[in-house]
């Protein structure tokens, strides 16, 4: 996988898992304050967006995974 496909493979899980546990109908329900990290993944991303740096695409660059386009 290319860097760029882990970033938004692991943005889909932190948002998904977050919802997960800070939804109240949920039956993995823990407390309201998980929305507050579902808040902070969907900023970074617009923040990426905006200015074409994500920092942990330089952290997986670093490790040696593959950029792509």
């Amino acid at each position: 996988m290319k860097s760029w496909q882990i970033v938004r493979l692991v943005a889909g899980t932190f948002i998904l898992l977050s919802l997960a546990l800070g939804v109240q109908g949920s039956p993995m329900f823990v407390s309201e304050w998980w929305l507050a990290f579902t808040a902070f993944v969907g900023a970074n991303l617009l923040q990426s967006a905006l200015t074409q740096w994500c920092l942990m695409e330089s952290i997986l660059r670093k490790l040696g995974v593959q950029a792509g386009s």
